[in-house]
């Protein structure tokens, strides 16, 4: 839970004006699935391997723009 509260703590800091909400869903086994608006940008499950540094805030940008101040 750690990485993921990590992760939306980024993602609200960098564009808490440009997103409506995020939700943190436990769960077991390691799964750490990010999606927007239904579409899934990073899958654990599917690429083995849990997101490098800035990876899903990259794929972010990509989806919805630069971050505040950036």
């Amino acid at each position: 839970m750690g990485r993921a509260a990590s992760l939306a703590e980024e993602i609200l800091g960098r564009w808490k004006n440009r997103i409506e909400g995020l939700t943190l869903r436990p769960s077991r086994g390691g799964r750490f699935e990010v999606s927007v608006n239904g579409k899934s940008i990073f899958s654990k499950a599917e690429l083995g391997r849990h997101a490098e540094a800035g990876e899903v805030a990259g794929r972010l940008e990509e989806l919805i723009g630069a971050s505040e101040g950036h």
